[in-house]
């Protein structure tokens, strides 16, 4: 049934409901728009039991008086209420013409109170007399749900919905169609669809209620997770470029040319990928490593197999900065330290490539002479073509855009490999739902010699000291970043601004040289004043995050992060990761304002406590929830999530996952009759929702 038709919703609140929620049917509205929240209706309180304002009460009782105080616009509505024992203050500030109040008429009342001049009082409760009190009112848990403000002012607060779920109910008693199999149902103890609907609206009690929920989580989870594994088991079938050969350019490099030996997480990681690129089937696979863990050595050595099979590599970085980084990195590693050719020809193409250059550069790419090519954005474009592009490595991949990643897929008349990678551990929750259809590899050691870095926090009284601090390292011949949340002086935020920090740290340190860079800046000035402090040219290098990933510095000591409670976890992590690259102990600063929120004081306390990144990003999903991990909310996810949480759901998310996979064990296809039932549902789900995973 369309929502418009549905009692009480009519045209206008179903074109809300459809714009705010992408409700369309009475269905959807009773399968997505799902309470937070349930206050008990069963329980009633005297005036004197209030105790806090968290939680919702009634109360039966009398209004003995009332008045209005005040005139025009700031007039309020004041009333006296007594459950026969003591009296409590009820306000109104709106609507006070349709507040209709009675002497000698029993009410409930219900709302949240709230003090006010060290008293407790209710502003805009619910008065309701007890003769037009029905059942339900006084009975089971009343639902609590989410709204938007274009909702409430067309009346569709939470009261509005509720009155609207409560004439749905009738058609769910009627029936709903199933979407898990009873074979599932049973198996796994789950409540039917048709009871779950009921019992998530208006539950009789808590144990039903967290069954209802329990099992609307598990079908959300379920197809996130038919979907994603029925995606891998299709790409397990995509032919591949085959790659068998371990040649000369892998072999010298390995033998010759190793700066250092491979951890053996590295050698483990490359086995791995070497697998999938020698067994005919398209490789995708995420490669998680911390920072600092040698990623790029094995992005390396496996491009330098793709080039031994006689196909070419790409590697595309997120910034300028980092595809430069790569780029520096790959030929001082592929050039012989006699000054001979280097074992692999490498080429940058970025924003800043000249039209001059681009032309040799291109001609050299489509006659396959550049082996190995680098960059940015600049890849992707209609006029960069390769001669036989076998295998594509996306660095912090998601930073990239869903057209851009797929435009390199198709630079070859067959998808090459994809190997993309990410400094930012992944939760195992996240892993399994964005990353589900990816196998994994994950580089869980540090290169010998790497020292953890320690991780203090000061308030912004103990400036001296940090600038002593500063003053001690640099004269040990350490450099220092100094990192800052805006580049310019903001008023209304009351933050430390690069421009100001400059000024400052000129005044305080006259002695030294200081290197600044910003988003801001010209590609050409950035890299300039980058590169006098990777020169050791100057000692201290003021920025903003634009240094976040990508920059290598061994003799970088020390990292200064000011107001880091500006910060997530995450960013943090990745700022602390640009130190502690050489064999020097290294340090990171976080500077806070001194008062902090708990959430904030816990975000520092975790940073203060671990180097460890995965531990880092469990954290950092625990404080923040899924949402901006990934820049955007449920980036990533197949299908969007109204009740499961990735945080918390950790248990359900397994046993669906079990369950995904043993159906599609059986019939990967989804071909058997029996198994009609989840196709059908995943051709529904995918009509409403854009899976950004589908193109890796």
């Amino acid at each position: 049934m369309d929502i418009g038709y549905c009692k009480g919703v009519g045209n206008k609140r179903a074109d809300t409901l459809r714009k705010e929620l992408n409700v369309v049917t009475a269905l959807d509205m009773l399968t997505t728009v799902l309470p937070y929240k349930y206050t008990d209706r069963s329980k009633f309180y005297k005036i004197h039991e209030i105790v806090d304002e968290d939680t919702a009460v009634q109360i039966i009782g009398e209004v003995t008086e009332w008045h209005i105080v005040g005139v025009g616009k700031g007039q309020r509505l004041s009333a006296t209420f007594t459950d026969g024992s003591h009296i409590i203050e009820l306000v109104w500030f709106r609507g006070i013409q349709y507040v209709k109040l009675a002497k000698g008429v029993k009410y409930l009342l219900f709302g949240k109170p709230s003090r006010f001049n060290h008293q407790y009082n209710f502003v805009h409760p619910e008065l309701t007399p007890m003769s037009k009190v029905t059942p339900q009112m006084m009975e089971g848990l009343e639902p609590d749900y989410n709204t938007t403000e274009g909702m409430k002012r067309i009346g569709l607060n939470s009261k509005g919905i509720r009155t609207i779920m409560a004439s749905l109910l009738p058609e769910v008693r009627k029936g709903v169609p199933e979407t898990i199999g009873q074979d599932i149902l049973d198996k796994y103890h789950l409540m039917g669809r048709r009871d779950a609907i009921l019992n998530i609206h208006f539950p009789p009690d808590t144990a039903t209620m967290q069954k209802a929920r329990e099992r609307m989580k598990f079908e959300e989870l379920f197809y996130i997770q038919l979907h994603i594994l029925r995606q891998m088991k299709r790409r397990e079938n995509n032919e591949g470029f085959m790659m068998p050969k371990v040649g000369w350019r892998f072999n010298r490099f390995y033998k010759e040319l190793l700066p250092f030996e491979l951890t053996n997480a590295q050698k483990r990681v490359i086995r791995e990928i070497q697998g999938d690129m020698k067994s005919g089937k398209q490789m995708n696979r995420l490669l998680q490593g911390d920072v600092g863990s040698g990623k790029t050595l094995v992005a390396l050595l496996c491009a330098l197999l793709a080039v031994d099979n006689g196909y070419q590599a790409c590697i595309m970085a997120p910034t300028e900065i980092l595809a430069n980084q790569h780029y520096a990195t790959l030929q001082e590693l592929l050039r012989p330290k006699d000054g001979g050719e280097p074992v692999a020809q490498v080429a940058l193409l970025t924003g800043s490539t000249t039209q001059k250059q681009r032309g040799p550069l291109h001609e050299d790419l489509r006659a396959g002479r550049i082996h190995i090519l680098i960059g940015t954005h600049a890849l992707i474009e209609d006029d960069v073509q390769f001669g036989n592009l076998g295998l594509v490595i996306v660095d912090e991949q998601h930073r990239f855009g869903v057209a851009q990643r797929a435009k390199l897929w198709a630079k070859n008349v067959r998808p090459p490999h994809v190997l993309v990678m990410t400094a930012t551990p992944i939760p195992r929750t996240l892993a399994m739902t964005v990353y589900g259809d990816l196998k994994t590899s994950i580089l869980d050691e540090l290169p010998p010699g790497r020292k953890p870095v320690t991780t203090l926090h000061y308030n912004i009284q103990r400036k001296a000291s940090v600038n002593r601090f500063i003053t001690e390292q640099i004269s040990q011949g350490r450099q220092v970043y100094v990192v800052f949340p805006l580049i310019k002086e903001n008023k209304e935020l009351e933050l430390a601004d690069l421009q100001n920090g400059y000024n400052e740290l000129c005044e305080t340190f006259p002695q030294y040289r200081i290197s600044m860079v910003h988003g801001q800046m010209k590609a050409k000035d950035k890299d300039e004043q980058m590169q006098h402090f990777v020169n050791g040219e100057t000692q201290i290098l003021v920025a903003t995050t634009v240094i976040e990933v990508g920059v290598n510095v061994p003799n970088a000591s020390v990292m200064i992060i000011e107001n880091a409670e500006r910060f997530g976890l995450s960013q943090l992590h990745q700022l602390r990761g640009r130190v502690g690259r050489g064999a020097d102990q290294s340090y990171c600063l976080l500077m806070t304002k001194m008062e902090l929120s708990k959430e904030t004081r816990q975000r520092i306390e975790v940073m203060v406590a671990t180097n460890d990144g995965f531990r880092i990003a469990e954290a950092d999903l625990q404080l923040r929830g899924p949402g901006d991990l990934e820049g955007t909310q449920q980036s990533g996810l197949p299908f969007d999530l109204h009740i499961a949480s990735l945080v918390t759901d950790g248990q359900i998310l397994d046993i669906a996952r079990n369950a995904a996979k043993d159906i599609l064990d059986a019939d990967p296809q989804l071909e058997d009759q029996y198994n009609q039932m989840y196709k059908r549902r995943l051709d529904i789900l995918r009509q409403t929702t854009t899976y950004f995973g589908e193109i890796s």
